[in-house]
């Protein structure tokens, strides 16, 4: 397509989504509403689907060819799939208007890869947000939404995070990295360590995974060769994070080397800790936003939120999840997630709309912000683009 033609049409936008990883239902859940989204915003949606085994649907309908087998689109409470529209009504509360919840069919498979314009990859967890696909998109030459290679793959794993986070100073809960092959040679020893260090409670969860996949809050010894044989499951390298009597605050940051942070928010689990079921199939937990905090501690968690940003060399988005300590009054940072949910509950574009960006709006600066990283990185801009 020559470039006069591509001027005549609408900036046209690669969503994928799905994956191979233990988060592929949220990635449905989260793309229906970027895609959404970026309809509103005005530009043309090219939906890409990635199969739990890897292979790629670009024809017909990717999104309900992979709603179709997704036992959390079964678990919402308005039902999965109906008439062969995803049902999440609960959208509406992102935007000030009404979105088109379906994701378009895809344009033919032989059409659809050199007339993508930039790419929006809504893939959580491993091979979608550790830096595989953007190397991929880094190759292709396309400009993405998001952190780069290297940013993306720090982030993803929880254990150099916290080694890179310590040595710029920024304050974490204590933490042990076990390897899976040391717990299961020497349980024994591994537990007098984590004790030793971190006692009870604790949380164990794999070094790269998201969305509290695999992870557990450990009361005592009893609970602690379960918990660890689940997050072995996930990841060879399990980490052990002390457990503190803290309130759980969110902020997002957006952005390119200029970040700026959202209003701070504050989760209030429905269950003991933020888990799988509390983030996305219950409607029992609390978001408060913004979060009924002192403007001192508001400002240390986004202080903190946009450091790390800068430390981790992120682009685009990225959320970020802080302790506020009861006891201490410390704020310490938890984790930084490259690709947060885009689902209907999901605090990331709550955060945004709460300090008065739109959904529509910020779906289309994080698309200008990957054309912008593109053109400093290449000295390009993609077709459509002025």
């Amino acid at each position: 397509m020559s470039s006069a033609d591509a001027s005549k049409r609408r900036v046209r936008v690669g969503v994928i989504f799905g994956g191979r990883s233990g988060e592929h239902d949220v990635s449905l859940r989260s793309a229906v509403t970027v895609s959404a989204a970026l309809e509103q915003a005005g530009y043309e949606i090219v939906p890409i689907g990635i199969t739990r085994a890897g292979g790629w649907l670009t024809d017909g309908d990717p999104m309900l060819q992979l709603q179709s087998g997704s036992p959390l689109f079964q678990a919402l409470p308005n039902g999965g799939v109906a008439d062969g529209q995803a049902v999440t009504d609960e959208v509406d509360r992102l935007s000030r208007s009404s979105l088109q919840t379906s994701v378009p069919a895809a344009i033919p498979a032989d059409d659809w890869a050199g007339n993508i314009d930039v790419v929006f990859p809504v893939l959580h967890g491993p091979w979608g947000e550790d830096g595989t696909v953007q190397g991929l998109f880094e190759m292709a030459g396309m400009p993405y939404v998001g952190a780069g290679v290297m940013s993306s793959a720090i982030s993803m794993d929880k254990a150099i995070t916290k080694q890179i986070l310590a040595q710029a100073g920024i304050p974490q809960a204590n933490w042990l990295t076990v390897l899976r092959k040391e717990w299961q040679r020497f349980p024994d020893a591994m537990t007098v360590d984590i004790e030793r260090e971190l006692g009870y409670p604790c949380f164990v969860k794999p070094a790269n995974l998201g969305s509290s996949v695999g992870v557990s809050k450990v009361h005592d010894r009893g609970e602690l060769a379960a918990a660890m044989t689940l997050a072995g499951g996930y990841d060879r390298r399990i980490i052990v994070e002390q457990g503190i009597d803290a309130r759980e605050l969110e902020v997002a940051v957006l952005g390119n080397d200029e970040p700026r942070a959202s209003v701070v928010g504050e989760i209030v689990p429905s269950n003991e800790f933020y888990d799988y079921d509390a983030k996305y199939i219950s409607d029992d937990s609390g978001l408060v936003i913004p979060a009924d905090i002192p403007a001192e501690v508001s400002d240390a968690v986004r202080s903190i939120a946009m450091r790390a940003f800068r430390v981790l060399d992120c682009a685009g988005m990225a959320r970020v999840d802080c302790f506020y300590e009861r006891t201490t009054g410390r704020v310490l940072l938890n984790e930084v997630n490259t690709i947060p949910g885009f689902t209907s509950i999901s605090m990331y574009p709550l955060l945004w709309d709460a300090s008065g960006v739109s959904l529509a709006d910020l779906v289309r600066e994080l698309v200008e912000l990957a054309i912008e990283r593109h053109e400093e990185r290449h000295g390009t801009r993609p077709p459509g683009e002025a």
